[in-house]
């Protein structure tokens, strides 16, 4: 199965960890932004971001399609449209001169959107099957207490009878739920 390469989605590579004080420290005048791209420019605004050393994170998960009787790999937006950008007004301006912006928002708690981006991006790599969910209701908030993903917080929802751990990125009113069993939840 030939595989297209993956691009980077996480920059610098230690955004999303606990030790981004550093990062904030270097630079008080940074703030979480979100932003809305056109139509499929979200990987293109990346490369540009990187190029200028802008921090941000893309979401990208898996995608199997056949193209002339043949499997490919390819990697796509988890949400589609979105890239979050971790940036002072400049950068801010860097990124809007791409002409690939729809839109760009400031976060108002940037701390929750880290923590809850961190969440999303240890699902990814767990590589474990996703789902994408929109417009999320509310439910039992929980940890996962053990296995590849403790520590992990989320909501219990019902898919089709079966039970899912829902990682949300509030801001954005949607997320990702991995199948998971009851008896690896503990209560919050």
């Amino acid at each position: 199965m030939p595989i297209l390469e993956q691009e980077t989605a996480v920059y610098p590579e230690d955004l999303l960890s606990d030790a981004l004080g550093g990062l904030a420290d270097e630079s008080p005048d940074r703030q979480w932004w979100t932003v809305y791209t056109k139509s499929r420019q979200e990987k293109a605004l990346a490369r540009h971001l990187i190029g200028h050393r802008v921090p941000f994170y893309l979401p990208l998960i898996p995608k199997d399609n056949i193209i002339r009787h043949r499997r490919v790999r390819s990697y796509v937006p988890l949400f589609s449209g979105y890239v979050f950008l971790f940036g002072s007004q400049d950068e801010r301006i860097t990124a809007l001169t791409t002409n690939r912006i729809s839109r760009i928002l400031p976060v108002v708690n940037g701390d929750q959107l880290r923590r809850e981006l961190a969440n999303v991006q240890a699902l990814i790599d767990s590589n474990a099957p996703l789902a994408i969910e929109r417009r999320l209701a509310p439910g039992d908030p929980v940890r996962i207490k053990n296995g590849s993903l403790q520590g992990l917080e989320g909501v219990v929802i019902k898919r089709h009878g079966k039970t899912r751990l829902l990682v949300a990125v509030t801001y954005l009113q949607q997320g990702v739920s991995v199948e998971i069993d009851d008896c690896a939840l503990e209560p919050l």
